[in-house]
């Protein structure tokens, strides 16, 4: 080994904080989700011409309505100020690069890597969201039986199914056994 050299399991270590075993699995969840609910949201407004507050019956528990949320869940901490927004649209991208960190270092799975995915792809759509609309775009209210969800959206079921995911994978005693301590 030449002299300011490192050994190669030192590189790959230090390479594994942007990339590692799960990433491209947890990167394709991210992009697709992203992709997805992008496209929805944007077809909805241009495509389809749905207006803030408009609302039509898809099915006998399901109402399309556009609504944009300025706040964070149940438009906690309203506020349209421009400066909120960008606040909350860094706020997702730095959480997104710490689940992208925590993928690439400690990533067990590919249940684990999906799950990342899928919430990295809804914060980040979420994200843009605040900066192109100054809010989060949200289209689906499902009610039944005198009760009425809130409003939400693609990367809102994503970010949901992937907490699923992750507590699922933390939780069920089969999961990758060799990472736990004995």
């Amino acid at each position: 080994m030449a002299e300011g050299e490192q050994p190669a399991s030192i590189d790959a270590a230090e390479n594994r904080w942007i990339w590692g075993r799960w990433s491209r699995l947890g990167l394709w969840a991210a992009l697709l989700t992203l992709m997805l609910d992008q496209a929805h949201k944007w077809w909805m407004i241009a495509g389809v011409g749905m207006k803030e507050g408009e609302r039509f019956n898809a099915l006998p528990f399901l109402d399309i309505v556009y609504v944009k949320n300025t706040g964070i869940s149940y438009s906690m901490f309203d506020s349209s100020a421009v400066e909120w927004q960008l606040s909350l649209a860094a706020f997702a991208v730095l959480v997104s690069a710490a689940l992208w960190m925590w993928l690439s270092r400690s990533g067990t799975g590919a249940l684990m890597a999906l799950s990342l995915g899928l919430i990295i792809g809804g914060a980040i759509g979420n994200g843009i969201d605040r900066i192109l609309l100054g809010g989060v775009a949200d289209f689906f209210l499902l009610y039944g039986f005198g009760f009425s969800w809130y409003v939400f959206n693609i990367a809102d079921i994503a970010i949901v199914a992937g907490v699923i995911g992750l507590l699922y994978d933390s939780i069920w005693p089969s999961r990758n056994a060799d990472t736990k301590a004995t």
